[in-house]
């Protein structure tokens, strides 16, 4: 009997849903045109709302510090890199915040994570913001990994950092019905080479926080970001090695990195990245892709998912036993003289900042 409903649903589902879809797509997309048009005339006002921002000492962190602090939020800036971020901590009292409370952390560890909330609401007795947005990224081929324990490192940071803090956070955001902005990735749905662990650890981030939408259901507000190529320490390489160490070599950048994830793709500045995210985040939209035309990878990926692959493959990887530069993407770059054209200033630059 089992066996014959089965059999019922596999010839009756997909023709119904596609008739569903047909009369229902249009309505429903009217009306999530009407309510972004009212969400973006009655937007969030951030003046002296208390604001969390993981990972805030350099990249996309650092400028969301700087855009909250000119709509006057005050901050709890996070970072590991005591000097960097006290570098952005005075720049966001310049551009307008009325107080930043700085916190040196990792949010690898759990008890950092409960600090960093802990301090928040001893020193402002609120919290209407958490933005996760502390991550690192990974350079490897997996069967290169020498050790493949030394990967934890990027889900600890990039998928149980955002979730540690999230949970010590919850009962002030539900208290002040407040918002959660998490950074996830492109990453998430491309499967980008070398990138593996990270891709994972940003598709998980996604799954996680579309789950808790439904479990905090309207008492807190998640805005999911998934960002294509932002300038950032992760542009500017800044990465995981197979042999579990951190390391900042533009030329290793140059060779291997940018062949193997952004060769002659658009990057976007970092700027335009982070006044979009904090508009988003005020209109209390559900997700945000930046830069917008990126979304366009996503239907690749659903309705051409061999395509997509074997395009990768392709493209962006080269022959065993031969160099990076011999891969096509190097060498659309190498040929044609595109970084110049495509990248931002900053990623021409050897200036990275370090922990």
């Amino acid at each position: 009997m089992l066996g014959l409903i089965h059999t019922f649903l596999n010839l009756v589902a997909p023709p119904f849903t596609f008739f569903s879809l047909c009369v229902f797509l249009p309505p429903f997309y009217l009306f999530k045109s009407f309510s972004y048009v009212l969400s973006s005339i009655f937007s969030e006002n951030l003046k002296g709302k208390v604001v969390v921002i993981t990972g805030a000492s350099s990249g996309i962190g650092e400028h969301l510090a700087y855009e909250y602090a000119k709509r006057g939020a005050r901050l709890a800036l996070v970072g590991r890199s005591e000097n960097a971020l006290r570098e952005v901590v005075d720049r966001a009292s310049d551009f307008g915040s009325p107080d930043v409370l700085m916190i040196r952390a990792d949010v690898s560890k759990v008890e950092d994570c409960k600090r960093i909330v802990d301090d928040t609401m001893n020193h402002y007795g609120r919290l209407d913001h958490l933005v996760n947005n502390a991550g690192i990224t990974l350079l490897s081929i997996l069967e290169d990994a020498t050790d493949i324990t030394n990967f934890r490192t990027i889900m600890d940071t990039n998928f149980w950092g955002s979730v540690y803090t999230t949970h010590f956070a919850l009962p002030h955001l539900k208290s002040s019905k407040g918002k959660i902005v998490v950074l996830s990735s492109s990453a998430s749905w491309l499967p980008i080479p070398r990138q593996s662990i990270y891709n994972a650890s940003k598709a998980a981030l996604l799954s996680m926080y579309e789950t808790l939408r439904i479990e905090f259901g309207p008492d807190i507000q998640i805005t999911i970001v998934t960002p294509g190529f932002i300038e950032s320490e992760l542009t500017q390489g800044k990465f995981l090695m197979s042999e579990g160490k951190m390391t900042v070599d533009q030329d290793l950048r140059d060779r291997n990195f940018v062949q193997a994830q952004v060769s002659a793709t658009p990057v976007a500045k970092v700027e335009g990245c982070a006044k979009s995210i904090v508009n988003s985040a005020c209109r209390g939209d559900r997700y945000l892709t930046e830069p917008a035309w990126f979304r366009v990878t996503y239907l690749w990926k659903v309705f051409c998912p061999e395509l997509l692959e074997w395009g990768y493959r392709l493209i962006y990887m080269n022959r065993a036993g031969s160099s990076a530069r011999d891969a096509p993407s190097e060498k659309i770059l190498d040929y044609t003289g595109a970084k110049n054209v495509l990248y931002p200033e900053s990623l021409h630059t050897p200036e990275v900042k370090t922990d």
